[in-house]
């Protein structure tokens, strides 16, 4: 099998990837667009088998160490009263809005990047230019002139993956979720709550304040509403037009727009989840969001990537051949994927309401979400099952 691995992302996926082909023995290279190691990020759930990947790699009391602690979420009103609680835990399977495990992306990535980074080789700063394969590896470009042999590249990037375009061109059919959002980091004040507090508004418009850790705090800012190319506008294009959107809103929009202008860490997206029929091209795969993005809607984007990582890691030890392995990390990964991508947009609807009645109705469903068949569907709304593969055994 090859041992000389090029993996484009140095995000969870990437990371998690680099650590188990690492302890199976491959040569590893890891390439990152970023000038440096993104730390920071919005709060992400792991879930399930992802725990269990953690478990396995000797970090998951590390990963509760950087936990934001997040006690569950609450529906508020505009004066911050609670409509209704779903605690951390409130669901046997751990499918509710508030996973047990909450942490930013950038935390759980460095824990990751540090369990690996002295075994593997990291460069920031460059990105694939260029790729041309044959029968026995593959020839990459990098941006920064730099050329060099793999045997095998693994793309691991987000949804908007530039190398998985270069490679699939055309191939991605993404499915649009009607939602566009915001995410950044807002100074915490005395009084906000250990729970993540939902609030929405009509005309499809809503936010969510999430506990994090060094005196933050989450901000997700979004709308309800099509998509119309806000995903390829400036930084500065976005910021303003979410400081349009809600700056006659009340609430606690007044202190999260005057944060946003000055927030390191603001990230914007019009949500939508990548369908892809292959996942792989001759010694070249996808993994984790280039592959599959189901979207944070779906509650484990963060764990599909991690269990997605584990998968691919371990077909890729086992295996004859790339392209055996590449089978292999399909077949397991495929109809999970698909589960987790199984997330009516009416939902969204249903959770962004657009009118005042529509606005009383989801509050009073919120209301009576106490009993069973209630929490249920809403906990269903927010995290597909995350314990519905039985996690592969693959021997280092």
């Amino acid at each position: 099998m090859s041992h000389r691995i090029l993996i484009t992302g140095a995000s969870v996926a990437g990371t998690t990837a680099a650590w188990w082909l690492v302890e199976n023995g491959f040569e590893v290279e890891v390439v990152e667009r970023a000038a440096a190691f993104r730390d920071g990020g919005q709060n992400v759930d792991v879930r399930g088998n992802a725990r269990d990947v953690l478990r396995r790699m000797g970090l998951e009391s590390q990963a509760f160490a950087r936990s934001t602690h997040e006690r569950g979420t609450d529906w508020v009103s505009e004066d911050n009263g609670v409509v209704a609680r779903f605690e951390a835990g409130d669901s046997d399977t751990d499918n509710g809005p508030t996973a047990e495990l909450e942490i930013r992306r950038g935390d759980l990535a460095r824990i990751l990047y540090d369990a690996v980074r002295e075994r593997a080789a990291f460069r920031f700063d460059d990105s694939i230019a260029a790729l041309v394969q044959d029968a026995d590896g593959v020839d990459v470009t990098f941006a920064s002139g730099r050329t060099s042999r793999y045997d095998t590249v693994i793309v691991a990037e987000g949804v908007g993956s530039h190398t998985r375009e270069l490679v699939f061109p055309g191939e991605n059919v993404p499915r649009w979720m009607d939602l566009t959002i915001a995410y950044f980091s807002i100074p915490r004040q005395p009084g906000d709550s250990d729970y993540a507090r939902q609030y929405n508004t009509i005309d499809g418009r809503g936010a969510t304040l999430k506990p994090a850790l060094d005196g933050k705090l989450g901000a997700y800012v979004g709308i309800q509403k099509k998509p119309d190319g806000e995903q390829d506008w400036s930084p500065e294009q976005q910021r303003q037009f979410i400081a349009d959107q809600f700056a006659h809103d009340g609430w606690e929009f007044p202190r999260i727009l005057a944060a946003m202008q000055d927030a390191d860490d603001f990230y914007f997206d019009v949500l939508r989840q990548v369908h892809m029929e292959r996942w792989s091209n001759g010694r070249i795969v996808l993994t984790g969001d280039a592959a599959w993005s189901p979207t944070p809607l779906s509650g484990i984007g963060t764990s599909l990537a991690i269990v997605g990582a584990y998968v691919l890691a371990g077909e890729l030890a086992r295996a004859a051949t790339p392209a055996a392995a590449f089978a292999g990390h399909e077949r397991v990964m495929r109809p999970f994927v698909e589960k987790g991508q199984d997330l009516p947009k009416l939902v969204v609807r249903m959770l962004w309401p657009h009118s005042a009645i529509g606005l009383t109705l989801l509050h009073g469903a919120l209301r009576v979400a106490a009993t069973p068949l209630v929490r249920k569907v809403i906990n269903n709304g927010f995290a597909r099952d995350t314990g519905s593969m039985a996690l592969p055994e693959y021997g280092r």
